[in-house]
Formats: C-alpha cells, sequence, structure tokens
C-alpha cells in the first residue's frame, strides 16, 4: 500500500539511525505507529512507553497493552502518572492538558533525547496544526483521517481489544469525571469503580456497543452518575449494571441516559464569555460521549479553584 510505505519512508528518514519511543496508550492511533514504526525501523529501535494512571485506567487497558507488546514482539516500558492526573483534574476536567502536559512528558522523560511518537492525527488539535515534527515529539499520522488510519490497521490483520467507550479510545476512567475532584476517595472514587463495574457487566453479557461509559457530574457534596450506554441494551442489563452501582457508596445518584437531557454547567469566564470555548466543551469533549443529544445551560463559576469546567446539574429534554 503506497500510502504505508510513505509512511514507513517518512519514519525512517526522520528516526534514521535511532531509536524510536512510541507513546503507546494501546487505542487505535499510537497501535498503528507502534506497527509502522517496526515494519520501518525493526523492533530493535522501536520500544513503546505507557503512562499507568492507577486506578483511573480499566484493567483490561492494561492486560491489552500487555497483549499487544508479547504479539507484536516489541519491548513494552511503564512509567507512572497517577499523582500528577490527580493533581491536574482538582482543579476541574482537562484531557488536554493530561495529555501533552503529562503524558507526553513522562515519555519524553523516560527516552530522554531520543524522539517520541505520537499517534495524533487529523482528528486532533495537534493534526490540525498540521506540524509533524515539534520539540521532540514526531507524528506520522498527522494528514490522517480515521478512515485512513483504519485501512492501515486492516492492513495489518490486527484487532485492538475493545475498552472503554470505542476502538478508538484508549480507555481513561477519569475523563468522565466531569467536575473537579476535591477529594480522590469520593470524586475520583466514584468515576473508577461506576466506570469499572459498567464494562465488566457489558463484556459479561458481550454487549456490543459504541458508547458506554458512567459520566459523574453535580455539586462537590454529590455524586450524580449519569450511566450512557449506545445502543441501548435490555431492561435485564440495565437493572443490574443500577443494582451493583447502587451498592458504591460515592455515588449519590443514579441516572440512566435514555432521551436528551441538557447539562448544566459552571466554567471559568473564559470560557463562559467565549462562544467558541463554550462550542467545543459541549460539542467537542461532551456531546460524543453523551448516548443522546445535550444541550448547555452556561452559569460564572464561584469556585476560584476551578480552572476549566464542572458539570452540576441535568434535566431531561
Amino acid at each position: 500500500m503506497k500510502l504505508i510505505e510513505d509512511i514507513k519512508k517518512d519514519i525512517k528518514d526522520t528516526i534514521k539511525d535511532e531509536k524510536l519511543f512510541v507513546a503507546f496508550s494501546g487505542g487505535l492511533d499510537s497501535t498503528v505507529v507502534a506497527l509502522l514504526a517496526k515494519d520501518a525501523l525493526g523492533k530493535e529501535k522501536t520500544e513503546l512507553v505507557n503512562v499507568l494512571w492507577g486506578a483511573n485506567v480499566y484493567s483490561k487497558s492494561v492486560e491489552a497493552v500487555l497483549k499487544f507488546a508479547y504479539e507484536a514482539d516489541l519491548k513494552i516500558n511503564f512509567v507512572d502518572g497517577e499523582l500528577e492526573q490527580e493533581k491536574l483534574v482538582s482543579f476541574g476536567p482537562n484531557c488536554n492538558q493530561c495529555t501533552r502536559g503529562i503524558k507526553m512528558a513522562k515519555v519524553k522523560e523516560f527516552a530522554l533525547k531520543n524522539i517520541v511518537a505520537t499517534g495524533s492525527n487529523q482528528c486532533d488539535s495537534w493534526g490540525k496544526t498540521g506540524i509533524k515534527l515539534m520539540n521532540g515529539l514526531y507524528a506520522p499520522l498527522v494528514n490522517l483521517e480515521k478512515k485512513d488510519i483504519n485501512k492501515i490497521l486492516d492492513y495489518y490483520g490486527v484487532k485492538i481489544q475493545k475498552i472503554g467507550e470505542n476502538l478508538e479510545r484508549e480507555g481513561c476512567k477519569l475523563k468522565h469525571l466531569l467536575k473537579l475532584a476535591a477529594r480522590n476517595d469520593y470524586h475520583i472514587r466514584a468515576v473508577s469503580i461506576a466506570n469499572e463495574v459498567l464494562i465488566d457487566i457489558l463484556d459479561c453479557f458481550e454487549f456490543k456497543r459504541t458508547i458506554a461509559n458512567v459520566k459523574i457530574i453535580g455539586p462537590l457534596s454529590k455524586n450524580i452518575a449519569l450511566i450512557n450506554v449506545n445502543p441501548q441494551p435490555d431492561e435485564e442489563i440495565k437493572k443490574i449494571i443500577i443494582e451493583k452501582l447502587s451498592t458504591e457508596k460515592s455515588i449519590n445518584e443514579i441516572v440512566w441516559v435514555d432521551r436528551p437531557l441538557k447539562l448544566v454547567i459552571t466554567a471559568t469566564a473564559g470560557i463562559t464569555n467565549n462562544v467558541e470555548s463554550r462550542y467545543w466543551v459541549l460539542n467537542g469533549r461532551l456531546a460524543p460521549e453523551f448516548a443522546f443529544d445535550v444541550t448547555a445551560e452556561w452559569k460564572a463559576t464561584k469556585n476560584k479553584k476551578l480552572k476549566t469546567f464542572n458539570v452540576i446539574d441535568y434535566s431531561f429534554l
């Protein structure tokens, strides 16, 4: 395939005789980068680096990373980012800063002066810039759309284990905490346990889905669990999931999202006063991960610690 040969040439020309470290999450994009790098450079010059997030990552995600490394015959290295991630979300949801400021920083630190490859492409903010190599980070897929990336995966005949929402997600549970984490044993515990339970039960029933997550919202004193599954499972499965989550003391209210809803969101002035920022939070960050359409009611925050946004309430439309 010409596309594959072109990318392999680009990898060889960029890395030359050095070693390439792949920031590897086990998702679609990083898997394709790992396959291309090994093909271009050989397994001796290709290493995987996975950042561990402690209880905030699905257990199946670690299993999938290890399984791929074994089957691809590639060395896998693990670095710890749990404490840094939990400190970050104590100021509110911030996936972009987590990826750039923690995940990539940890991988770069491990790789020393070697180049680190990422799976950035046209579906993320870095990909939109069109910059392939910057500050030691290299994005060989930067000009590709998801359909192209999927074609490359099909070419190699590799199947990605389903983790979290869909095949393009690496399975971070903490992204579903839609408010700041003032207490790890309450806010982070709720989102970690709720999403692990949901995925385990759906997997037990071999239920195929495109979305599966539990969003934790509400004021700081109340954890509301919004369950999103698409397509909707039958009532028996729903009942089991709700019963299991009801035993978790860190969850105060359980809601199954089965129709469109409105979210009440408090945010910093930089978000509430900026149309583009509000649009991105709602349509780029939140809406794709809900089972039904969502709208938002925006309010300025009074919490001086909040640096992003809080989803404090909801109502069905």
